[in-house]
């Protein structure tokens, strides 16, 4: 094909999609004469990104710490990009499935081995300093994470494991929300009384959350996973990977997460405390709460002695 006849085709494809919105594809084009080429700089909001690390004290590791966070906060952004298409997917498939839980699991397998950039990559000093200066923010308040959970398993599955007997599918969403299991992180169970942790998290995103809780209660992976066909629901790559996924989001990474924690709170025989205040120790450890998202993917004795071994 000649240039010409290439440049007539795409011509002929600039209208017929113009014409399909009701509009005329020339003022398009007239205005593609004036615009500026783009940048890589402009596409990827390089400066901006950039501008988004603002540190609280005078410690160089400081800014390690931030931007850390900033990129696993970007990394669950994929995750949840994922996720949504397998909730969405109107025919969803096993092929379809695997190939987007794939995606998820690579961001979680980076995420896990990332956490040295945080344990060997900043001074332990440096980092007792700035860390009173984060006091009440923590991790724990990362609003992603927890749509991550809701968008892997249903409900009863991140419910504290004290309190499942008495949840069931017809629980009021406001119910279940305060018997989740990282309420434990910060709440009272015997007064209700809640911490400032706690507190900030839930003004700032229980509607979000609540909301989430809704649109997931039927999309979420597991609930898909039991949607599909019989045929499917054996197919092996798809199993292999959910466990993978299960495995990774709920023991390795939480895992690196706490034993980072750990390194930093209570290394050199320190007795310290998260910023939050909360008592981290029973809120990660996966041998406490059980978290599992596909819990019919495991035998029994594999859940008995979930995270116990890590």
């Amino acid at each position: 094909m000649s240039d010409s006849n290439r440049r007539e085709e795409l011509l002929d494809g600039l209208d017929a999609k113009f014409k399909a919105v009701g509009r005329d594809a020339e003022p398009f084009l007239e205005g593609l004469q004036h615009a500026k080429l783009l940048t890589y700089w402009d596409y990827v909001q390089t400066d901006v990104l950039l501008n988004l690390q603002t540190q609280r004290t005078v410690f160089p590791d400081e800014m390690v710490f931030i931007t850390y966070h900033q990129i696993n906060e970007l990394l669950f952004k994929l995750i949840l990009w994922e996720l949504k298409q397998v909730a969405e997917q109107k025919n969803l498939s096993a092929i379809f499935f695997e190939e987007k839980l794939s995606r998820a699991s690579r961001y979680f397998d980076m995420l896990t081995t990332s956490f040295t950039i945080m344990r060997d990559g900043m001074d332990p000093k440096q980092y007792e300093q700035f860390r009173h200066t984060l006091t009440p923010a923590s991790g724990f308040q990362s609003v992603q994470y927890r749509y991550i959970e809701l968008a892997s398993t249903e409900l009863i599955n991140l419910i504290d494991l004290r309190f499942r007997q008495n949840i069931d599918r017809n629980t009021p969403y406001e119910y279940a929300f305060e018997h989740m299991y990282w309420q434990a992180a910060g709440k009272d169970y015997k007064t209700g009384k809640k911490s400032i942790l706690l507190k900030n998290f839930e003004d700032r995103y229980k509607d979000d959350l609540l909301e989430r809780m809704s649109f997931y209660n039927t999309k979420n992976l597991w609930s898909r996973f039991k949607s599909l066909p019989e045929a499917d629901q054996q197919n092996s790559a798809l199993v292999n990977t959910m466990r993978h996924y299960d495995r990774t989001v709920n023991i390795t990474w939480v895992m690196a997460h706490y034993n980072t924690a750990k390194y930093y709170i209570e290394g050199d025989g320190k007795a310290g405390e998260a910023t939050g205040g909360s008592d981290w120790k029973k809120y990660m450890h996966p041998k406490y709460q059980k978290r599992i998202f596909f819990p019919q993917l495991w035998t029994d004795n594999e859940i008995e002695n979930w995270g116990v071994d890590v």
